[in-house]
């Protein structure tokens, strides 16, 4: 008889990171998780003790999942870019837009500790140079913005309104227009 596939770590985060993905967090559970992998519950809980740790992981992939979404970006445009893949993502992964953003089960505690995580280093640094600001100016324009995307993506996300790109484009550039004004008005 031929050895068992053996199911690794990595394999469960996946499985969560898609049960996650196609049916909501809410649905992440060693039965979910090991009809993905098409084996018992064993190998599961093998690896997570509890089901609140494999959420923690599926978690921290749909994190980097998101960013590498985000930074999918034109350099010539990063910040309407950035803005428009946050509201994009919301449309195209709205499973993975809610457990991210609206399950509470970020490990940071609120807004303005995850502006200053190491998570948003990436996307603080491609604005910073966009922008030609320094980080703390960089952080203003980015709370104005992301406060702004992400009221757009959670009202599209909870069908209050339909996906326009054209109209968030217009949008979102008056306001990223707007912050840096105010920014530089700010700085006479």
């Amino acid at each position: 008889m031929p050895p068992k596939a053996r199911v690794t770590k990595d394999m469960v985060i996946d499985a969560a990171f898609e049960v996650a993905r196609q049916t909501g967090a809410e649905n992440i559970s060693a039965r979910t998780v090991s009809e993905k992998l098409n084996c018992s519950t064993q190998p599961v809980m093998y690896h997570f003790a509890t089901i609140e740790a494999l959420k923690k992981a599926a978690y921290a992939k749909a994190d980097r999942f998101h960013t590498e979404y985000l930074m999918n970006a034109e350099p010539h445009n990063i910040m309407l870019c950035i803005g428009l893949n946050y509201i994009r993502f919301a449309v195209e992964e709205p499973h993975l837009f809610r457990f991210l953003f609206q399950s509470g089960f970020s490990t940071k505690n609120n807004f303005l500790e995850m502006v200053n995580s190491q998570e948003l280093v990436p996307i603080i640094s491609a604005m910073q140079e966009a922008m030609n600001l320094n980080t703390e100016q960089t952080k203003e324009v980015f709370v104005t913005l992301a406060l702004f995307v992400h009221g757009y993506a959670s009202i599209i996300t909870g069908h209050s309104l339909e996906y326009d790109e054209k109209i968030i484009r217009l949008h979102l550039e008056r306001v990223y227009t707007g912050a840096i004004l105010a920014l530089q008005e700010e700085m006479k």
